[in-house]
């Protein structure tokens, strides 16, 4: 793929008073024009991904674009999840991948773990204004996002990306090096669909001044436009076909009604026991099952302690290390560890939160039943 030359001939052009971003041809842009609705039938698993303005501060209640982007969708009959390692806002589902004050090398470094563990079937995209801010290798920031969004797309095949511009500012250091960034957008954009990855372009330059709460951060009025935007281009990419279901993670529902399959207390320390919790969408829920019959979160697996099989053996979080006391094969609508010949069990058909879980013998009630998740 052609790389973009940005550098000091991009710093230039702002120099020189070239303060309008370029303007971006429609099949760039994708927003030149309104797009039909998208199938409401389209399931969501969306990662809102970059800095302070993703976590949403100036908003009212600390939800940013969140709110009224989760609105529109969901009227619409969208099934939607938002995904991330953050929680910020009053929202029900404040998850994101917002990180207050982080420049595009720092999400990068994030990048490979979150999308991996989350696998989002669309990734909402605004970074760079902290390079920026922070006169941090400014000649250099549009390459950087270019290998931010190629990593995106190389560790979650088939994403969407929706990579916006960043938005207007009354920063005396940053303002001055913007019009010149946001020109290169839309050139990443062309340069990615070029190479067959869904990456479409959304232009933010709908908000004004009077749309901030600070010289960097939208008040309610410019997180509505924002998401007014984002909707617009996801919305475009749905109708392309561009959006496919979400990857192979999910929740795992006990037979126990309303109960499902918990990492305590979203912990990630080798010996976090795994429990019994009622079902409450938290990332401590959000499990992946790979083709090696481990089930997976934050990275580590699900484990038999100390490689035991014996009845009662308590199963907790640990490192994946291959051994049999952490493969986990489907049987009989649960799950059976074959090194042990023992099911994973709710000790007693408990309903009590934060029972931890066992070794059993295999014996067909609600106790083992766990819906099976398709392998990655």
């Amino acid at each position: 793929m052609k790389r973009l030359l940005t550098g000091a001939a991009a710093l230039a052009v702002a120099a020189l008073g070239a303060v309008g971003a370029l303007a971006p041809t429609a099949a760039a842009a994708g927003s030149a024009t309104p797009a039909p609705a998208a199938a409401a039938s389209t399931a969501l698993r969306l990662m809102p991904m970059g800095d302070s303005i993703t976590w949403g501060v100036g908003s009212s209640l600390g939800n940013g674009y969140r709110v009224p982007l989760r609105d529109e969708l969901t009227a619409e009959g969208h099934t939607l999840d938002l995904v991330g390692s953050m929680q910020s806002g009053s929202m029900t589902d404040p998850d994101n991948e917002g990180h207050r004050g982080w420049r595009i090398d720092q999400i990068a470094g994030i990048a490979d773990s979150v999308l991996r563990t989350y696998r989002p079937n669309v990734v909402t995209l605004m970074i760079g204004t902290n390079d920026l801010n922070q006169n941090y290798q400014v000649a250099t920031a549009p390459d950087r996002l270019h290998a931010l969004v190629d990593r995106i797309t190389a560790d979650v095949p088939g994403v969407t990306v929706l990579l916006a511009s960043l938005i207007v500012s009354t920063n005396a250091v940053e303002e001055p090096y913007r019009p010149a960034f946001n020109q290169q957008v839309p050139a990443i954009v062309q340069a990615e669909q070029a190479a067959g990855k869904h990456v479409r372009y959304v232009d933010m330059s709908a908000l004004t001044t009077a749309d901030l709460s600070d010289a960097l951060h939208p008040k309610d009025s410019g997180y509505q436009k924002m998401a007014d935007a984002f909707h617009t281009a996801l919305v475009a990419a749905d109708t392309a076909g561009w959006i496919g279901a979400p990857g192979p993670s999910g929740v795992v529902r006990s037979g126990i009604a309303g109960k499902c399959l918990n990492d305590g207390h979203a912990r990630t320390d080798n010996g976090t026991p795994i429990e019994l919790r009622g079902c409450n969408n938290t990332n401590a829920q959000w499990w992946t099952r790979t083709s090696g019959n481990t089930l997976r979160i934050y990275g580590k697996c699900v484990d038999a302690a100390g490689g035991g099989t014996a009845e009662g053996t308590l199963i907790q979080l640990y490192d994946c290390n291959g051994t049999g006391a952490q493969v986990w094969e489907p049987y009989n609508g649960g799950y059976r560890n074959p090194q042990s010949g023992r099911c994973l069990d709710d000790p007693n058909s408990s309903t009590v939160d934060n029972t931890q879980l066992r070794l059993w013998n295999c014996n067909g009630t609600n106790a083992q039943k766990w819906t099976a998740l398709p392998v990655t």
